[in-house]
């Protein structure tokens, strides 16, 4: 078998140098010298035998060929990655390290109750938890390799498992001004009051969840802001029941009588970022989840 001249490391400094926008950043970003990263690339372009980039005043520009090889070469650098997590997972057996990204949709009744249980099996697996909302778990499995999402997008080519049925409804404060209607609420009138909208957790795209598209919005972060926010009587929105039962129960919000819309559910699935080398730590804790889900009340009035 012929070895290959050029090394991953070359192509991993191609990548940062395109991907930053210059030699400096590059640099900086890999924590070598501006001389190396040159160097690097220079060799990488004289062992190929053509140029790969030009310079355009102060940026680093792809020919044709070097958009060619530095998308082939993305791919090559992901395998090796890959390769290496695989071998980790091989030689320990046990995931010392989980990452989970949740949407803040996620039933969190029954997302802790499967953490509690999942924790004295774990074998010491550390739990990095982070949270999303809406396309922010398909933003997480773009830019990095979480071992699991939960979320209401699957991608392109990745493994799911439905996991829950979640269901939103849309709420006001009891003593707001809609739920003095003596007729079903239509969007028409609706819209002339303010909502509270999710705002996407992705860096990369500005999707709202539930938004009617009228001006009269206010934009938060999470599900408990909005649901403090609405509890206090400002605004109406779509919120995931699981979180609303408090708050129903004790009088504090009531579901809006709309026309139609007002109960909206979607599936949320179980991703495996990381495929067929999806660890054991990961398997269980899924396992639990789906019980826990499976345990959840199913759909009813409110």
């Amino acid at each position: 078998m012929k070895a290959p001249r050029v090394t991953l490391e070359q192509w991993r400094v191609l990548q940062s140098v395109v991907d930053r926008g210059g030699f400096a950043q590059a640099a900086e970003a890999l924590h070598k010298s501006q001389s190396s990263i040159s160097y690097t690339v220079a060799k990488l372009q004289e062992q190929l035998g053509y140029p790969l980039l030009i310079i355009e005043g102060r940026k680093a520009k792809l020919t044709e060929r070097g958009e060619v090889l530095l998308r082939r070469s993305r791919h090559l650098l992901k395998e090796a990655v890959d390769l290496e997590e695989l071998a980790h997972t091989l030689g320990q057996g046990w995931e010392p390290e989980l990452e989970l990204v949740v949407d803040q949709a996620f039933p969190t009744p029954a997302l802790l109750r499967a953490l509690q249980a999942f924790e004295p099996q774990s074998r010491g697996t550390q739990v990095q938890l982070k949270e999303s909302v809406l396309s922010g778990g398909e933003e997480a499995l773009r830019k990095g390799r979480p071992d699991l999402v939960l979320s209401g997008i699957v991608p392109k080519g990745y493994l799911a498992d439905p996991i829950v049925e979640v269901e939103m409804i849309a709420v006001a404060a009891s003593t707001h001004v809609l739920h003095k209607e003596a007729d079903p609420i239509n969007n028409e009138r609706l819209s002339r009051e303010l909502q509270i909208v999710i705002r996407d957790s992705a860096s990369e795209t500005s999707v709202d969840a539930g938004w009617l598209g009228t001006d009269r919005r206010w934009t938060v972060s999470s599900v408990q802001s909005a649901l403090e926010i609405v509890t206090s009587g400002i605004g109406f929105a779509w919120l995931p029941k699981a979180d609303l039962e408090y708050a129903l129960q004790s009088g504090k919000l009531k579901k809006l009588p709309l026309i139609s819309g007002s109960e909206r559910n979607f599936h949320m699935y179980a991703i495996f970022g990381k495929g067929e080398r999806t660890g054991p730590a990961t398997r269980l804790l899924v396992e639990l989840l789906q019980a826990e889900c499976n345990a959840c009340p199913k759909r009813s009035s409110v």
